[in-house]
């Protein structure tokens, strides 16, 4: 059966949003993500990438709590004005973030991970409550959510996709974060940590000042604004 061609286009917008959301919410180098690249280094990367999976699981409790709480803002969004300041608030958020990310230390205070293995979903659920306890992820999904209108009201299906593909975003790039540490591992230390932070944030400034350009460019052309 035909789907109509707008439904498809929803469908893959929120897909390619969720995927992007997924990836910046997971690729800072915050405690859970220098836990799972020790825990590669020390214990493999099965190990390191099912600590991915456990941070996942509790950043999807968050982004779904964040997007419950926006949902109640959906008659001011609803308006073309306010989403498009809304967006720029979110690319102004993204930017302070990205700055945050480049001039921060992952390092200071850094948790050891131990050389003891222990089992698969041991290592996940450490890392589950590890990311649960850091609720100020929540502000970092309110940002990203802001800046790609991620919340659509009235369309359940098509939000259960996106955050589905939140997942997938994250997954994603804990198993590619594993297999690139895993294959460097033999030059691999404290000091690529800190250049793969700075990288993240150098791509989060660039994504925000590109973003936040487009959108007040764009104000200009909206009507009565």
């Amino acid at each position: 059966m035909n789907l109509p061609f707008p439904f498809q286009i929803d469908i893959l917008d929120c897909i390619f949003k969720g995927i992007a959301i997924g990836i910046l919410a997971s690729a800072p180098m915050g405690p859970v993500g220098i836990l799972c690249i020790q825990r590669t280094l020390n214990k493999g990367r099965w190990y390191g990438f099912v600590t991915g999976v456990g941070a996942a699981a509790s950043d999807i409790i968050y982004a779904l709590i964040t997007g419950l709480g926006m949902s109640f803002v959906m008659d001011f969004i609803g308006n073309e004005h306010n989403k498009y300041l809304l967006q720029i608030s979110g690319s102004i958020m993204l930017l302070v973030f990205g700055i945050y990310c480049f001039k921060s230390n992952p390092m200071k205070n850094a948790h050891r991970s131990s050389n003891k293995k222990g089992s698969l979903s041991h290592n996940g659920i450490t890392a589950f409550f590890v990311t649960l306890s850091n609720p100020l992820i929540i502000f970092l999904f309110m940002a990203t959510f802001a800046q790609f209108a991620f919340v659509i009201p009235s369309h359940p299906f098509e939000m259960t996709v996106g955050y589905l593909s939140i997942v997938l975003g994250a997954l994603l790039w804990w198993f590619g974060l594993t297999w690139v540490i895993d294959k460097l591992r033999n030059i691999f230390d404290a000091n690529g940590i800190l250049v793969i932070n700075k990288v993240i944030g150098s791509l989060v400034i660039i994504f925000s000042v590109i973003a936040l350009l487009g959108l007040v460019f764009n104000l200009y052309h909206l009507p009565n604004f």
